[in-house]
């Protein structure tokens, strides 16, 4: 249920409606706009009276939400939610690119790929310190001191970081280092994972399963909203489909679905969407011209040497070339890529 108060609704007000709701068995979940205070009220009984709420002072209208997720629906904040990290704002008019290597392998590897990544334009430094690898004799990442070489070489620069964590006993090492945390594919229905994630104040970019839908994505949004942290951006990173041709197949549909159905920003994953270069810059283009808030890109300095993911990582004239063919579409949808 979502109560929607009055632009003039007092504080005093808004208590009583929460104090209200709390006795019914409601927990409830506050939401600030710029012109109205929204109360998500989730769980209570079924026959609950909504017009026992409809009448207090300070309420402009109560709605029932009939879609499992509360929280990550649009009606909680039909704006749309801004997540702001540092002076970058992902959700705004300005779209976000993450840029960098799929894995950290060595000081020289990051700090050319952030160098790279900087001279671009993006905003973001994206790289795996842990690596969750389909087989357990890939390179399985640096760990700790992955983390640490990629904070120093964003930080050089004037980058934000961010990297996946895998498991919540992860968590304080990756908010040390990183400004976002990444949850995987793998692990958008690790609801342990998320329930801990919900404990945090720091963003966290949920990416898409292969083979969930977007409900399922949006019920794993809610799982770390109902924690109490809000900065969640969802990613579509590509689905497992009957094609062979592509790693995955890239569901830019499910973009302007997400923002339709959901205030939380929308990232696009190009890279892991099709795991081929030559396909990388024509998706994220379509990306963007469908409403993406960010990209996430995987590029590195010699993709063909890469530990991990080169086949679908960027040449740095690619990935150049890229962010200008970016600036020219993005005003094109009321956007800017700087």
């Amino acid at each position: 249920m979502l109560v929607v108060m009055q632009q003039d609704a007092s504080e005093a007000q808004i208590q009583k409606i929460i104090q209200r709701l709390m006795e019914d068995g409601f927990d409830v979940h506050r939401s600030t706009g710029v012109l109205h205070t929204v109360l998500g009220g989730v769980g209570g009984k079924d026959d609950f009276d909504t017009a026992v709420v409809q009448v207090m002072d300070g309420v402009k209208e109560v709605h029932r939400i009939v879609a499992p997720y509360k929280l990550a629906s649009r009606a909680f904040n039909p704006a749309g939610t801004v997540v702001k990290v540092r002076d970058v704002e992902i959700g705004g008019n300005k779209v976000v690119v993450m840029a960098g290597p799929c894995s950290v392998e060595s000081y020289e590897q990051i700090e050319r790929s952030a160098d790279i990544v900087a001279d671009g334009g993006a905003s973001v430094l994206r790289g795996g310190a842990f690596k969750p690898r389909s087989s357990p004799y890939s390179f399985q990442g640096l760990g700790e001191e992955g983390l640490r070489l990629l904070r120093t070489a964003a930080d050089r620069r004037g980058l934000l970081v961010i990297s996946e964590v895998m498991d919540a006993v992860q968590i304080p090492l990756l908010t040390a280092y990183s400004d976002i945390l990444q949850l995987g594919a793998r692990n958008m229905q690790n609801f342990n994972l998320l329930r801990e994630l919900g404990k945090i104040r720091k963003p966290v970019l949920l990416k898409r399963g292969i083979a969930a839908t977007i409900e399922e994505l949006l019920l794993s949004a809610e799982y770390i909203m109902a924690g109490g942290n809000y900065e969640v951006i969802l990613c579509e990173r590509g689905i497992r489909t009957f094609e062979t041709y592509t790693r995955n197949t890239m569901d830019i549909s499910a973009i302007p679905v997400l923002h339709k159905l959901s205030h939380l920003p929308v990232v696009a994953d190009p890279s892991h969407g099709t795991g081929r270069r030559d396909l990388v810059p024509p998706m994220a283009c379509a990306s963007v011209a469908a409403g993406a808030d960010a990209l996430l890109i995987e590029v590195h300095h010699d993709p063909d040497h890469a530990f991990s993911d080169g086949a679908q990582s960027l040449y740095p004239d690619q990935y150049f070339e890229l962010m200008k063919q970016l600036r020219v579409i993005a005003p094109a949808v009321g956007r800017v890529v700087e």
